[in-house]
This record gives C-alpha cells, structure tokens and sequence, in this order.
C-alpha cells in the first residue's frame, strides 16, 4: 500500500543537497528574481480575494483526523454555528479538521474559505470550499499573513506540528502587538492540558520567559457553544476589519 509519505527520505535528501549547492551570481540572480515574483504574485492573488471577505475566524487542526472522529464532529458544529452567528470560516484548505470546518461553513451557506499549500501529498483543497475563495500558496509564510490579516479570531482543535507552528504564530503576533488581542480558542481540555501545563510551570514559573498576562492570550474549551460564546462575546463591542 503506498503511503502518503513515500519517498520523503529521497525528497529531503534532494533539499538538502541542493541547499549546498554552490551556485554562481547569474544563477542567484536569476533564481531568486522569480522567487521574488512568485511571492508577489501570491500576496496581490491572497489580497485581492479576501479584502472583502467580512469577519472570519480560522480554524485549525490536523489534516489526519478522519470524519468520524469527534474531532472532526466538533470542528463541523464550530464552523456551522461561527456561520450562524455571522462569522465566515477560514482554513488551510486540507483534509482533517481543514475539511470538517469548511463543511461545516458550507453547510450553512456561509463563507468558506481555503488557504491551501502545495505539499508532496497535498495538491488540492477539500471539495467544501467556495470555489473563488480557495487560493494555493507554495509559499508557508505567505499563507500565515493572509490567516492572520483576514482573521478575526482563532479556533484551535488538536493536531500536531503544522497546528502548533499556526498557534505559537498567532500567540507571538499578539504578544507582540503586530496584531490586536483577538480571541484564541482552544478546543479539547484533554489534548491542550499538558501544554497549558508545560507553558505555566515551565515557561512562566521556572524560567520567567514569558509573562503571567501571557496566560490569557487564549481560552480552553470543551465544545462547540463555549468555543462560538467566547467569539461572541469579545465581539461584541468590536467592528470587526482587516487587522493590518
């Protein structure tokens, strides 16, 4: 049986080699000149789609949870209600909770909306995305400017590095005040419990590297009303327009 991850040890090999590679300044220019290009190209495209997109929130989670998993339940119910109370859904465009939370969107003829990236494994946005509010991005960094630009609030459901990576962003991006305080929902007291943990006994506690106000950068919660509530209710004395 293949498997979505064949050949990953001859891909990376390749990336790094090629990271080594000496090039002469023709190439360099050459290269990097499109790559500049490239990167444009994706910010105008990520701009002019979603300037008008109206309140969003994101939704993030793993692209493995399978669709009867309660994970997926949770994030189909989160996005359905984000929908009802006047909210358009925003993900990364995959499989997983990316797609629960889209279908849920689109259950409810809301706005669904699909940042894609292009992986070795990953071509294309699940089938619950408004076909002219999907967008594909080579590029991760560009992708994470247009989640935190067009999002007004982040739900966060268990999954693995790829969702860590979006969360520590959006938790950086509001310490640091590049973006106002907008709510950060964590789902599933189970799953997050330990890195809370690590977070407030580690990070705070023993080593001082962040601040006790840092603690209440985000919200823990067990199911769809708490999570669309806390949204609600931060809201709700805010007009809510693209964060910068």
């Amino acid at each position: 049986m293949s498997s979505r991850f064949d050949n990953f040890d001859e891909k990376r090999e390749e990336k790094t080699r090629k990271a080594f590679k000496e090039r002469d300044w023709n190439e360099i220019k050459s290269t990097d000149s499109w790559v500049i290009f490239k990167v444009i190209s994706e910010f105008v495209e990520g701009f002019e789609k979603l300037s008008k997109i109206g309140p969003c929130v994101s939704v993030f989670g793993s692209a493995r949870t399978s669709a009867e998993h309660p994970h997926y339940l949770m994030a189909e119910e989160i996005s359905a209600k984000l929908v009802r109370h006047g909210y358009g859904v925003i993900t990364g465009g995959g499989p997983g909770i990316m797609e629960a939370a889209n279908k849920g969107a689109s259950s409810e003829n809301g706005k669904s909306v699909g940042l894609c990236i292009k992986l070795p494994f990953e071509s294309k946005g699940n089938i619950y995305i408004d076909p002219d509010k999907m967008i594909m991005f080579d590029y991760f960094f560009v992708r994470k400017v247009m989640f935190t630009k067009y999002s007004q609030g982040f739900v966060v459901l268990p999954g693995g590095f790829g969702t860590l990576d979006e969360l520590f962003e959006a938790f950086t991006l509001i310490q640091t005040i590049k973006i106002g305080r907008f709510p950060i929902v964590l789902v599933g007291k189970e799953f997050w419990g330990g890195l809370l943990e690590w977070i407030k006994n580690t990070l705070l506690q023993k080593y001082n590297y962040i601040n006790s106000e840092d603690l209440d950068l985000f919200f823990l919660v067990d199911d769809a009303t708490e999570a669309v509530r806390v949204i609600d209710e931060f809201y709700s004395k805010y007009l809510l327009t693209p964060n910068y």
